[in-house]
């Protein structure tokens, strides 16, 4: 077997074995979202050469990130990110405050997102059933809880089966839109800001990098395997948001909104589309859940010594009990969230550098992880964290 051809000269200390099909849903999984939905209404506001264009300079660059980032775990014998800037950026006593300056950040960042994936999906069973939102949270989170607990190879096999649904009733959705009337495309070019508020979604919605350690070490290093996954599974979602983009704007027409890509279609084609929409948002809002909170428990572990599933519950409850009781003040974070994704990425950068540095060698980047890619990827980061503070006109 190709994946056989070249693996690390350790083995990886990891809970369970991923095959490619299972990394590469991690990857897909943790990168799908609500963001995807909201690319629609954005490529309204831009003609389909920029479209094009922004997507396949996203797919570039978040692929060269996630290989970087790869290649950071690698030569950390597949450590998460809090270990290895421990490793490659803070040192001593002072830096030994950093490390954990870093980890409370982080940590409150994904608190902060798996709350939101909690309170959505609540949102859905509302819909569906009438049931009481806090009855709701309560029944996901403990059925999404089951997935985690039981660890990484169950997070890998429940991802593959929700990307494969996720897949199927994306196409679904596209065979319907073509066969029903069209509006017409109404898309138009209007200012150059909106097509940095579309890089910023589609990056946004194209990224999965806390999962890419999980890769690293589930694959015992097999450089074949971590590549091909973060490509694919980069692709795939890339495919995702050019169908969702191009069967909205074919349906809906003018009647695009911010209200979201299965709203507006829902609208044209008929009510059955919120039952679709309803799945895809349970089965996006899953995925993310399950990589977001593997890779935090993980962090914790790594950070604290805890068993896993200690680490688990650690990381899983304060944002159960975050929604549970809508602690408003804590939505003043979302902002902070999004500055320490900046400053991770950004710290994920210079800690790859220096451990490129220190090892000598680069085994999954090559050529392609040399100074003038770092930089470049520091300034996608800063121009997507600009794109999403803009006003769309």
């Amino acid at each position: 077997m190709i994946e056989k051809n070249i693996t690390h000269k350790n083995e990886f200390s990891s809970e369970a074995r991923l095959t490619f099909l299972e990394s590469t849903s991690i990857i897909i999984g943790h990168g799908v979202g609500s963001g995807i939905l909201a690319v629609p209404y954005l490529a309204s506001r831009n003609s389909w050469f920029h479209i094009l264009l922004v997507l396949a300079l996203c797919y570039c660059i978040n692929l060269l990130l996630h290989l970087m980032i790869a290649e950071l775990s690698y030569n950390n014998n597949g450590a998460q990110f809090i270990s290895c800037f421990k490793s490659e950026l803070f040192k001593g006593k002072i830096g030994k405050a950093f490390v954990w300056l870093a980890f409370c950040f982080l940590a409150i960042s994904v608190l902060i997102n798996v709350s939101g994936f909690i309170t959505g999906s609540a949102a859905v069973f509302h819909q569906w059933f009438g049931l009481p939102e806090q009855i709701g949270m309560l029944i996901y989170y403990v059925l999404a809880s089951i997935v985690v607990f039981f660890g990484m190879k169950l997070v890998g096999i429940a991802e593959k089966f929700s990307v494969f649904s996720l897949i199927l009733v994306t196409l679904i959705l596209f065979i319907a839109s073509l066969m029903a009337e069209h509006l017409g495309m109404v898309n138009t070019f209007i200012t150059n800001t909106n097509i940095l508020a579309l890089y910023s979604t589609i990056a946004f919605s194209l990224s999965a990098i806390m999962s890419v350690p999980q890769v690293v070490k589930g694959s015992n290093g097999n450089i074949t395997h971590i590549r091909g996954a973060i490509a694919l599974g980069t692709g795939i979602n890339a495919v995702l948001i050019l169908l969702i983009t191009y069967m909205t704007l074919l349906g809906a027409g003018n009647l695009v909104s911010e209200r979201g890509a299965f709203v507006d279609l829902s609208v044209v084609l008929g009510g059955w589309i919120s039952i679709v929409g309803f799945v895809f948002s349970l089965l996006a809002l899953s995925t993310s859940f399950w990589a977001n909170t593997l890779n935090l428990r993980d962090i914790v572990h790594e950070q604290t010594g805890l068993p896993l599933k200690w680490s688990y519950l650690v990381c899983s409850l304060p944002s159960f009990l975050l929604a549970l009781f809508s602690l408003q003040s804590f939505v003043a974070f979302t902002r902070l969230a999004g500055i320490v994704q900046v400053l991770t990425g950004i710290g994920i950068i210079i800690a790859y550098h220096r451990s490129r540095k220190r090892t000598g060698t680069s085994v999954i980047c090559g050529k392609w992880g040399l100074l003038p890619f770092e930089i470049l990827i520091i300034l996608s980061s800063i121009l997507a964290t600009l794109g999403s503070l803009i006003q769309i006109q």
